[in-house]
């Protein structure tokens, strides 16, 4: 394994100043034998540090090249892993988008036998939450046998206030929890399984994103060519209890 930092330029057949940021040197095709693969970006302007358009060009170890397109961002990265258990290491892109959510872009490929072929991501769970009545918050995660309900009582104040509850826990009117997507991916070890998966941290908000109630934390294994949750998980913060006799 290696990897390098570039920061030197050079110009595009656009005429376009783009930057070699990475250089990585594994063996993505299969063959045995180390290939070069390059990630380049194009800043938005000047020094800036968000990338309008980024893409890696990989030299195979037979003189082959191939280039993957990626969606811009912040601090780009590639990380290598045997995802879908073919034997050969995937690529997997990720990059910050910059926004307050902390929402990361990602793509992942296979560069087997030389060929590219996109290896579609996990489909996040179908995650339903609302508030309910006397400052509580119901969410239903598939995989879990129970709902999760949080006790709010602590935070009635500010929902008092923003319109949310009347002052004797009445709910105004019917309000959905703020489900964020999928922030960021994780390359980790399966327990009970052969090789790697990945694991996904979803955001679940109350009236605003800066509510924060939580975190679900999925783990999921690619098998017979899907993703499937192996383990789901619920965090809560620490200002989020579930519901107890008051």
């Amino acid at each position: 394994m290696f990897v390098g930092l570039f920061t030197f330029s050079f110009t595009t057949s656009a005429a376009e100043q783009s930057k070699a940021i990475l250089e990585y040197k594994y063996d993505v095709t299969g063959d045995g034998k180390l290939d070069e693969i390059m990630v380049y970006g194009l800043p938005f302007k000047g020094d800036s540090p968000y990338y309008e358009k980024v893409w890696a060009e990989i030299t195979t170890s037979e003189g082959k090249k191939l280039k993957i397109d990626y969606e811009g961002g912040y601090e780009p990265k590639l990380d290598f892993a045997d995802l879908n258990h073919d034997g050969v290491k995937d690529i997997l892109y990720s990059s910050a988008t910059g926004g307050s959510g902390g929402l990361y872009n990602y793509a992942l490929h296979t560069a087997k036998g030389g060929e590219i072929k996109e290896i579609p991501l996990p489909t996040p769970l179908a995650i339903q939450g609302q508030f309910d009545q006397d400052f509580v918050a119901v969410i239903e995660i598939p995989g879990l046998e129970k709902p999760i309900i949080l006790d709010l009582w602590n935070r009635r104040k500010d929902y008092i206030s923003i319109g949310l509850y009347q002052k004797n826990g009445q709910l105004n009117e019917p309000t959905e929890l703020m489900i964020d997507p999928i922030a960021f991916f994780e390359v980790i070890k399966i327990e009970g399984k052969d090789g790697y998966g990945l694991k996904g941290y979803r955001q679940i908000s109350g009236a605003y994103h800066a509510d924060q109630l939580g975190i679900v934390e999925t783990e999921w294994y690619y098998e017979n060519g899907e993703w499937q949750p192996v383990h789901i998980e619920w965090k809560g913060t620490e200002k989020s209890e579930t519901r107890k006799k008051r």
